[in-house]
């Protein structure tokens, strides 16, 4: 891996955009009524990026994986609560499969990441 800031990373990039889509959602109204829902959901999207940009400024390509995997798994977390706002009808089912398809695209690019960080496993990423 050669980037050198966190923002050139794409699922980075993508992590972001999801966010940026999952804080619009909770701009509604709906979500005024049920604020745990509000606050877990807004948690775990922006935990997602927030993972991946806390990992890619230590140290180790280990310990870049370590908050890897938290990122992956604030994103499964994320598309658990979009699909509990779904069946509350809080959100439509085409944007809450629209946005789990993004999710699943970030899951299935911070594993390939991991594992390109497992191999390489660099000690000084500085």
């Amino acid at each position: 891996m050669n980037a050198k800031s966190i923002e050139e990373l794409h699922v980075y990039q993508k992590a972001l955009k999801a966010a940026d889509a999952v804080s619009a959602i909770l701009k509604r109204p709906c979500f005024n009524r049920d604020a745990r829902l509000r606050e877990q959901l807004g948690a775990s999207s922006g935990a997602v990026p927030a993972h991946m940009a806390e990992g890619f400024g230590l140290s180790t390509d280990r310990l870049f994986a370590q908050c890897l995997y938290r990122s992956r798994g604030e994103s499964k977390e994320t598309r658990a609560h979009l699909l509990v706002a779904r069946g509350r009808d809080y959100v439509a089912a085409d944007e809450c499969n629209a946005l789990c398809a993004a999710y699943e695209e970030i899951e299935r690019m911070t594993t390939s990441l991991i594992s390109h960080l497992k191999r390489e496993d660099r000690r000084d990423r500085g």
